[in-house]
């Protein structure tokens, strides 16, 4: 066992032992000094106080239970298990609609503002609740620790009973937007209740939901057993299920837990994890409006007037109560998206906040994390500074989408990444000790993965050039060139230079994977990784040792292309390339995948992006032509980078890339003539080196040693598909430093725009 796994079951047995010891009622059964006592000689492994010395003793025996055959066996030998009829509180909730509440405004500021906002609730205020600021396992907490204790006593009025119950060791996990904690039984409301107000009360509009339900111990380690655990369907009954003559309870039975002939899908269903099944269901139903025993349906709803004659606010939503005067293009600002407003420049050290000072309102951000102090402090401790070029005392954040756009001819990249397989793995997660593990694990491989892409491919940028009213007093200012949106959980939101966005990309995949496997928790079979999964065959390809990867969606565009129309596409591409990862997994592939797009104009596509490419990009011409590859894994990715580095070494002529895409519709025969009559028009030695880069790790023929550039046939299917229309498209953000290169090859704005 790992030191990371000791201190996951320490805390486990910690949270446990508490709440049994706390008792059912709101008072603790034994003074709060034993409790104390207890959680100390936990933590030092010291002599336990008598009077809970059983009640620890049964979580050590629960935490090495061994799965029995049948339930008069575990009534047997573990009876005072058994009997034990002290419950335990388990709390799971978080924000919801959390893209409608970030997305509400097209200001670059109000947008990171809103993801801070619940950033910072996610990761203190909510951790605040069990007095985090006290444990070395919430660092955020402890740099916050006053504002910590301000929540509790913000909270105090409401909950006065509820702190004392509460220590750092009940929490789960609280990443990834949500929270999941122990507590004891008789508190399980008024946390979910005070999960809820806390949302509503420092962001005004965002929604939140939390439940909460109380388990048997028994039922942390065996899942959800009725009150009467004499008539616990167990693994008897299901073996003999495989033998039952009424098909509908056999399909019944095989729906709910698996193959009816494997033993282990019983375990994993029967675990910990049916809990946190019904605690999900729960949230849903809850989320969705309806009725939650001894809680009102929305416990602490948002609620505006809608008078339709007063001044509205920058998003034309609510009602204005400030002119920021002081602010460049002086907006108007509700309350909450001044809070917004306010949060976002907190997060990019922006100082400018004399505007809120004025507005005399009496809430404070309090502690707001900033995705640029955490590289920072990544790229120091991991020896990158030089790397990255960190050398500039007044380097800041970017403030703007045309401060990211002046770093490369005004072309900026959305990128959006979510984690592939996680659902399957979590249905395998059976005790505390691994979902608190497993969330540690995704939320720190994420995390460090974005920084690491970060550090390897980008530069601080000067600006120069700007005449917007809010920007050109930031010429000669020295910025980060990137700016992260959101990282929670397996989610990552970015928006980088065009020019680095699909290197970055892949490395955050790369890297994502690369660091889980590390870990060996998360291992896929030797003969899983199947390399005819890929339609590139060139560099040695090195298998993914990791189950868990990303899917990754690019979009890149213009700067000043809208906010929620670049989310939306950049969504589309995201679910693109994860339904391209599914259908690989099939085939034993469990790497990631992406799928990117290039925009050059806003109105290039004005509906569904899969259905633009299925109407206008698959064609019938004597065979069927599919003239795009994407998405690809992150293999493939790889090979189109370098077949258009290798055009661009080789001055294949612009015009002939377009000449060539424009030809592919004309039919499979007309494009390999033109194409080869083009390639042959090259020096030998260019010639040769598109042929290595691009025909032979692309395009061979299935049924003899030629090839069939620019075509790839697809054997599955019985289709050709070509990469070309990406090289085309992409070949203005991919940079070369061979000395080959001219200056004509990097694209000036005026012909992007053309």
């Amino acid at each position: 066992m790992s030191n990371l796994q000791e201190i996951s079951a320490r805390n486990i047995k910690i949270a446990l032992s508490w709440c049994l010891a706390w008792g059912n009622q709101r008072q603790p059964q034994f003074d709060l000094t034993i409790l104390e006592k207890m959680r100390e000689a936990l933590f030092q492994n010291k002599q336990l106080p008598k009077q809970v010395q059983t009640l620890v003793q049964q979580v050590e025996t629960l935490q090495e239970l061994v799965f029995p055959d049948n339930i008069e066996q575990l009534s047997r030998d573990y009876s005072e298990l058994w009997q034990q009829t002290t419950k335990i509180g388990l709390v799971y909730g978080g924000a919801t609609k959390i893209k409608q509440y970030v997305f509400e405004n097209i200001n670059l500021t109000d947008i990171r503002g809103a993801s801070a906002f619940l950033d910072r609730i996610n990761i203190i205020d909510i951790p605040a609740f069990f007095k985090a600021e006290t444990s070395s396992n919430f660092p955020q907490c402890q740099k916050a620790a006053k504002f910590c204790q301000s929540v509790r006593q913000e909270l105090t009025p409401y909950f006065p009973e509820l702190w004392g119950a509460l220590i750092p060791e009940l929490i789960i996990y609280s990443t990834g937007g949500n929270v999941l904690a122990f507590c004891p039984a008789a508190f399980v409301d008024k946390l979910a209740n005070a999960i809820e107000r806390r949302y509503t009360e420092e962001t005004l509009t965002a929604n939140s939901c939390a439940v909460g339900e109380t388990f048997k111990l028994l039922e942390f380690r065996f899942g959800l057993l009725p009150d009467n655990m004499q008539d616990a369907f167990w693994l008897d009954k299901y073996r003999q299920a495989n033998s039952e003559t009424d098909l509908e309870k056999r399909e019944l039975v095989s729906a709910y837990f698996g193959a009816l002939d494997n033993d282990e899908k019983f375990k994993s269903r029967k675990s910990f994890n049916e809990l946190t099944t019904k605690l999900a269901i729960l949230f849903n139903q809850r989320r969705s409006g309806n009725d939650v025993p001894n809680r009102p349906t929305r416990r602490y709803p948002p609620m505006f007037e809608t008078h339709p004659y007063l001044r509205r606010d920058e998003g034309e939503r609510r009602s204005a109560i400030i002119k920021a005067d002081e602010l460049p293009s002086e907006p108007y600002f509700s309350e909450p998206l001044a809070r917004q407003h306010l949060v976002g420049q907190i997060a990019k050290h922006d100082e400018e906040q004399h505007w809120y000072q004025k507005a005399n309102l009496n809430w404070q951000p309090g502690k707001i994390p900033s995705w640029v102090d955490k590289f920072e402090q990544y790229l120091k401790d991991n020896s990158l500074i030089e790397r990255y070029g960190l050398d500039h005392q007044e380097l800041e954040s970017a403030r703007t989408l045309r401060e990211l756009g002046d770093v490369y001819q005004g072309f900026v990249a959305y990128i959006y990444a979510d984690g592939n397989n996680m659902g399957s793995y979590i249905q395998k997660i059976t005790t505390p000790e691994q979902y608190q593990q497993f969330s540690q694990d995704i939320f720190k491989a994420t995390e460090e993965s974005v920084y690491q892409a970060l550090a390897e491919h980008l530069h601080p940028h000067k600006l120069h050039d700007l005449t917007d009213l809010d920007n050109k007093n930031r010429n000669g200012k020295w910025i980060h060139p990137f700016e992260i949106l959101t990282i929670g959980g397996d989610d990552v939101m970015l928006i980088v230079p065009a020019n680095k966005a699909l290197q970055i990309a892949k490395t955050i995949g790369e890297d994502f994977e690369r660091r889980l496997a590390k870990t060996g928790r998360y291992p896929i079979s030797k003969d899983s990784q199947q390399t005819f999964v890929h339609r590139y065959e060139g560099k040695t390809f090195q298998p993914v040792k990791s189950s868990l990867s990303m899917s990754i969606g690019v979009l890149i565009t213009a700067k000043d292309t809208p906010i929620h129309y670049a989310e939306n596409l950049t969504n589309q591409l995201l679910k693109s390339a994860k339904k391209r990862a599914k259908e690989l997994k099939n085939n034993g592939y469990y790497g990631g995948t992406i799928y990117f797009l290039t925009l050059k104009s806003v109105t290039m596509i004005s509906s569904n992006i899969e259905q633009f490419r299925q109407e206008a990009l698959i064609k019938t011409l004597g065979a069927k032509l599919k003239l795009y590859a994407a998405p690809y894994t992150f293999y493939e990715l790889e090979g189109l980078i370098e077949v258009v580095k290798a055009l661009k070494n080789t001055d294949f002529p612009k015009s002939q890339l377009y000449q060539i895409r424009s030809l592919l519709e004309k039919g499979k025969h007309i494009s390999i003539l033109n194409y080869r009559y083009f390639r042959s028009k090259l020096q030998e030695s260019k010639s040769e080196l598109i042929q290595k880069s691009f025909e032979d790790p692309w395009c061979k023929a299935k049924t003899n040693e030629g090839n069939i550039a620019p075509w790839m046939y697809e054997l599955k299917d019985h289709i050709y598909e070509t990469i070309w229309r990406e090289i085309v498209d992409i070949y203005d953000f991919i940079e070369v430093s061979s000395p080959n290169s001219t200056p004509e090859q990097q694209l000036t704005a005026k012909e992007i725009n053309r």
